[in-house]
This record gives structure tokens, C-alpha cells and sequence, in this order.
């Protein structure tokens, strides 16, 4: 019975759990990737 108010509950966590993403991605790509990051990712992409 509560189908309605679950559903509006949950709409609103993924939007702040969305708009989170959204704020923390941001704030990251303005700083610059790590070498050690990019060298992982190149490792990464050799086992592909």
C-alpha cells in the first residue's frame, strides 16, 4: 500500500545519489589524472 510513497522515496535517494556523482565528477575533472592512474588504464587497456 505504501507502493506510491516507496517509489517517490526511492526517486528522490537516486536523485541525490545522482546529483552527488554529478558534484563529486566535477570537482575532479578539474584536477588533473594521476600518472599512476594513467598508467594503470594503460595497463588496462593492453589485456583488452
Amino acid at each position: 500500500m505504501n507502493t506510491g510513497r516507496e517509489e517517490r522515496r526511492r526517486a528522490a535517494i537516486e536523485k541525490q545519489i545522482d546529483e552527488n556523482l554529478r558534484r563529486v565528477y566535477e570537482q575532479e575533472t578539474s584536477q588533473q589524472i594521476p600518472d599512476r592512474f594513467l598508467q594503470l588504464l594503460d595497463k588496462l587497456r593492453e589485456q583488452e
